[in-house]
């Protein structure tokens, strides 16, 4: 007999495969991350000196901060958009756009042209964000534990790695094309990640269900309001307080807009509020602070303790994603905390001519929002949390708002330059008190709308219903109507009929219980046994019993 041949050795080389795919979309996560984070910080003050003299200095900061709107616009989007494209398509498309704007930077001269340059990196970062969360979604769990430790860092030290091609140059225009090398490399990789992806099949992924997308597309509305709100400060010169205020605005409303949908939902969407607003405005103000101007290491002594921050950041998210269990509910507001004791320790060693000291307050941030996002992510659909990314990119632009509003209201009035840097310290200061104030009112936010039951929520893991149907009355009995009965609308007619709490199958049916009394009764006429039971005049509880062929023998 012919023993067919095994089939282990191919599915072992498509599990191989398999691997090596989730290999390169790995170190995508670690290439193209920080890149589109990076694109985030404004650093066009730091080479004013090289504008040429013809340039509106003011007018091109503007416009070199129009990355951020454009990449918080992008982010729901973008996730939207994941039904009709591929992950490895749109991944494709918006490290192209990045590269599309680092090689058109060394050609912009004008205020239309940096403003267009920085709109394209914004929109390429947006799609590079939600296209990598989509991809590791249901890859290997070590995969989504990297992205969000990678995303981690990448906000700790966005300022820092937009800060660092800025040492002596010798052109502005390197603000606008800052990695072109490292852009180039993620290209080529998320090049090859398609090919991969298309040989092996094509596999399905997960993409936001339509309610999903319609929460999506409701982001957009606070988002693009903080937009506004923020070009407009930039461009109008308003004062500290109307700035203060529509910052705290745009924080309860985004957090408004996080109390939408089910409990865990919910919870992962505060909590990507909560890094957002605090963990990106917090990191970029230290690293100003610690510059070698003001006093601080400079970013040569700040790389070891972004270094420390970012390797437990991420080991912290792997041990979570695969070993938390029922801890999750009790890491998140732990995540949380440990955060709020980082933004403590800012008040207390920053500034600090010694860098080492800093990975104290780095690794408490980086670490408590990696625990935080991994433990709140692990009971969610793909449409969850690209709904709470789409709220962490606007709290960013929500708490550089308050952040600056803050900065001006220190910075008011001073006239030297001790005056300026004790101002600039103390307004650092007051930005980690409020946040430690805020990222507590968050806490407390969610464990109590965690106890507030949630009807009709829409379920964040689509597709899953149970087998049996949706669950029937206990007191409602569907049965067939007659015949004669026209049925109203569907093919099988039904009428509802009330029933004991006993169930729909301890009680006989009314009209065969009828049936079984006349056939009883005729039996009983037959034999003539009726008459000698009931003498005494009472009737029997249950009907007579029916003829027999013992009755037949003993007559």
């Amino acid at each position: 007999m012919a023993v067919p041949p095994s089939k282990r050795p191919p599915y072992l080389a498509r599990l191989r495969h398999l691997w090596s795919l989730d290999t390169l979309l790995g170190l995508l996560v670690a290439t193209s991350l920080p890149l589109a984070v990076v694109s985030i910080p404004n650093t066009l003050s730091v080479v004013a000196r090289l504008l040429p003299g013809e340039l509106n200095q003011a007018g091109l900061m503007r416009t070199h901060g129009l990355a951020l709107p454009a990449l918080m616009l992008t982010v729901p989007l973008a996730a939207a958009l994941l039904r009709r494209v591929p992950v490895a398509v749109l991944l494709l498309v918006g490290l192209a756009l990045v590269a599309v704007s680092e090689a058109a930077g060394g050609y912009a001269g004008s205020e239309l042209l940096v403003g267009a340059v920085r709109v394209v990196r914004g929109v390429g970062a947006g799609v590079i964000l939600s296209a990598t969360l989509a991809g590791v979604w249901d890859r290997a769990p070590v995969l989504r534990a990297l992205w969000v430790g990678v995303f981690g860092l990448s906000l700790l030290t966005a300022q820092a790695l937009a800060l660092w091609p800025l040492d002596e140059v010798m052109s502005w225009r390197v603000t606008l094309q800052p990695y072109p090398l490292v852009t180039g490399v993620a290209l080529g990789l998320a090049a090859i990640h398609l090919i991969g992806w298309m040989s092996l099949g094509r596999q399905a992924e997960s993409v936001p269900e339509g309610r999903e997308r319609g929460r999506l597309l409701l982001a957009l509305g606070p988002a693009a309001g903080i937009a506004v709100v923020a070009i407009s400060t930039a461009s109008e010169g308003w004062r500290a307080g109307p700035v203060i205020l529509l910052a705290v605005v745009a924080v309860v409303g985004l957090l408004a807009l996080a109390s939408i949908g089910s409990g865990e939902s919910r919870t992962l969407a505060y909590t990507m509020v909560a890094v957002g607003v605090v963990l990106l405005p917090s990191a970029a103000q230290v690293t100003l602070v610690e510059m070698g101007g003001l006093g601080g290491p400079g970013l040569l002594g700040l790389w070891v303790p972004y270094g420390v921050a970012g390797l437990l950041a991420v080991a912290a998210s792997v041990v979570v994603r695969l070993f938390a269990g029922g801890l999750r509910r009790w890491l998140v507001p732990l995540g949380l905390v440990a955060m709020v004791v980082g933004l403590c320790s800012v008040r207390l060693v920053v500034p600090s001519a010694d860098g080492m000291v800093l990975a104290v307050p780095f690794s408490l941030l980086a670490v408590g929002a990696a625990v935080a996002m991994t433990a709140a992510s692990q009971q969610v659909g793909i449409g969850a949390a690209a709904f709470g990314l789409s709220l962490c990119a606007a709290g960013v632009l929500a708490g550089f708002l308050l952040g600056a509003g803050v900065q001006m209201a220190m910075l008011d009035g001073v006239r030297s330059a001790q005056e300026l840097i004790d101002s600039f310290v103390g307004a650092l200061h007051w930005w980690a008190l409020i946040g430690g104030f805020l990222v507590v009112a968050i806490i407390l936010l969610a464990a109590v709308m965690a106890r507030r039951p949630v009807k009709d929520a829409p379920s964040d893991e689509p597709g899953q219903v149970p087998c049996a149907g949706p669950p029937v009355p206990a007191d409602v009995l569907l049965v067939r109507a007659p015949d004669d009965e026209e049925p109203p609308t569907q093919a099988i007619s039904r009428v509802v009929l009330p029933v004991s709490a006993k169930g729909a199958f301890d009680e006989a049916d009314e009209a065969d219980e009828a049936d079984e009394a006349d056939e009883a009764d005729e039996a009983d006429e037959a034999d003539g046994d009726d008459e000698g039971r009931e003498e005494d005049g009472s009737s029997p509880a249950v009907p007579p019993q029916g003829h027999s062929p013992e009755d037949t023998v003993s007559s």
